[in-house]
């Protein structure tokens, strides 16, 4: 299976919005697989970047019923 999940945040970086995104979507589903960056984008404040924001496609294994 594969869902969107995000975004992640970080006040440092994409790849650290991209590593609390996967942290958190792994808090809710079981073995992840593979995850895909699809969109990155930046809060902006007083003309400075307040966060980094990633979104992800996350591929996991799914064990559901019918």
């Amino acid at each position: 299976r594969i869902i969107a999940f995000g975004p992640g945040t970080s006040p440092k970086s994409w790849e650290e919005a991209a590593k609390n995104a996967v942290e958190l979507t792994g808090e809710h589903l079981r073995e992840l697989r593979v995850a895909e960056v699809v969109e990155q984008d930046l809060v902006i404040a007083n003309g400075k970047v307040e966060a980094y924001r990633t979104k992800l496609k996350v591929s996991f294994k799914y064990e559901g019923g019918h």
